[in-house]
């Protein structure tokens, strides 16, 4: 599903325009990405937990000339998704499996 597919079925669920829906996500993108410059974590109950996390520098190889290279260290987007969001996704409560969160 792309941006324009989920702004369409978010648009048909909430019953308001798709224009509206848009600016609804072009803001949520731009505050998520703002956020996590800042290196703050954002928790949408539900879904799950945007996060920003440190790769250490290392060396590595230049896959077209095999060269040594340094690749620097950068900060990376992480999500951790919320057990509502596993279990929709696995279906454990039609499986009979009991779940017990802590």
């Amino acid at each position: 599903m792309n941006k324009t597919q989920l702004a369409d079925s978010m648009a048909k669920q909430a019953g308001i325009s798709k224009k509206q829906v848009g600016i609804v996500l072009n803001s949520l993108t731009e505050a998520v990405c703002m956020s996590l410059q800042k290196s703050e974590k954002i928790n949408l109950i539900g879904l799950g937990i945007f996060s920003v996390s440190k790769r250490a520098g290392r060396n590595g190889r230049n896959p077209q000339t095999g060269a040594p290279i340094r690749l620097l260290e950068r900060r990376i987007a992480k999500f951790k998704p919320a057990w509502e969001l596993s279990d929709a996704l696995n279906d454990y409560q039609r499986k009979g499996f009991i779940l017990e969160h802590k």
